[in-house]
């Protein structure tokens, strides 16, 4: 599977079916999961995922938001630059930047198979809100 470079409705980020190259390119440890992406909330059913019934409301409403189930990371987001991401009904997402640095367009050109950009260009931006949620609390980690 391709790794796609463009921006996300938050920042600029590197999305694929294929945790394994986003891995590689990220440097990262197989044990930390990547982001969960999906386009609308029936493709997130469709693959069996559940939300706490006290939290469905908050998941559907929320805007730039990751929330975490049960070690579960996952948002809902709809992409509107390309039909080539909505036909991928979910993908991983990370940010487009080496382990702890800002973004370099010339290290995401080196690593990626495909760059989607319109004419506001690739430009990176604050990160979504992290939420831990379960049937009885919520803990914002970011």
């Amino acid at each position: 599977m391709d790794v796609i470079l463009t921006q996300t409705d938050t920042t600029v980020g590197f999305l694929s079916q294929n945790e394994t190259r986003l891995q590689d390119i990220k440097s990262r440890k197989n044990e930390k999961p990547f982001i969960k992406v999906y386009t609308n909330l029936k493709n997130f059913k469709k693959y069996k995922n559940r939300v706490p019934k006290t939290q469905k409301s908050r998941v559907r409403r929320a805007q730039k938001t990751t929330f975490i189930v049960k070690n579960f990371a996952f948002r809902v987001a709809q992409h509107r630059l390309s039909s080539m991401l909505l036909n991928a009904k979910w993908s991983y997402s990370t940010s487009a930047n080496e382990a702890s640095k800002k973004f370099n367009r010339e290290f995401c050109e080196e690593k990626t198979d495909i760059i989607i950009e319109n004419k506001e260009l690739l430009c990176e931006g604050a990160p979504s809100s992290l939420l831990k949620i379960n049937t009885k609390k919520i803990r914002k980690l970011r």
